[in-house]
């Protein structure tokens, strides 16, 4: 009797387990701020013009800005301002920023409408799904990742976004020579991500001694990184070529 329920538990087991797919270790907690009315009518307003949906095919960036030019993905660009400073100077290039949390979504897009911006778009959804499934290989210019989650403990670091895994995603969707970008404030961190990135056979270290870059000119210098500065923190750059 026993020797049957074990059987039938054991099949039970397989058929739940192998209909549900595995879940995925998300490098982010969806934390849905209040939403202000400018940042709500942005949504209701520009999202048709600049949004791009999270499903669909993949994107023609040549139709969605109407012309060819370099491409930059930013991933996680929190309220905008920075982004959307760089997409006004860098006019020659075309930015597509990927943010999951709303309130940053709504007010890049009230930047994008009071800077008349045309060479930026927004999507609000998880990066990794956006790479995999509506951003063609070898499309990719530049990506750029600045400041994202720690996870500073060390029991959550498999949460990070930089994991080698992600690297080879990222090495899928980038042009040959194009450039990956990622600053942080956390030392083990940066730490991490120079082993993860100079253990790929795909991208090779721009840093002439093999590390860290001082912060380019093309990053602007944020209000957080400001007050970092005057408290004696740190901020490491990294920037790595495709191959």
């Amino acid at each position: 009797m026993c020797r049957l329920f074990d059987i039938v538990f054991h099949w039970k087991y397989r058929i739940m387990t192998e209909s549900k797919p595995m879940r995925t270790v998300r490098s982010f907690v969806r934390r849905e701020g209040r939403l202000t009315p400018g940042q709500q009518k942005a949504l209701d307003d520009l999202w048709p013009m600049f949004g791009i949906e999270e499903t669909g095919p993949e994107l023609d960036f040549a139709q969605l800005f109407g012309r060819e030019a370099s491409r930059v993905l930013e991933i996680g660009f929190g309220n905008g301002s920075s982004l959307a400073e760089m997409a006004a100077k860098q006019t020659d290039a075309d930015f597509i920023g990927v943010e999951v949390h709303r309130p940053g979504v709504g007010q890049l897009l009230k930047l994008i409408e009071n800077n008349q911006l045309s060479n930026l778009r927004v999507a609000c959804t998880d990066a990794v799904e956006l790479l995999k499934t509506r951003i063609a290989d070898h499309s990719l210019d530049r990506v750029q990742l600045y400041f994202p989650d720690p996870w500073h403990k060390k029991r959550h670091h498999k949460r990070r976004i930089i994991q080698p895994a992600f690297v080879s995603l990222l090495a899928k969707k980038l042009k040959p020579g194009g450039h990956l970008h990622m600053a942080t404030d956390w030392q083990d961190y940066a730490e991490q991500m120079l082993e993860d990135l100079s253990g790929s056979k795909d991208f090779v270290n721009c840093a002439s001694d093999g590390t860290y870059i001082p912060r380019p000119d093309y990053r602007p210098l944020t209000k957080f990184e400001q007050r970092g500065h005057r408290l004696g923190h740190g901020v490491w750059d990294l920037l790595f070529k495709r191959k």
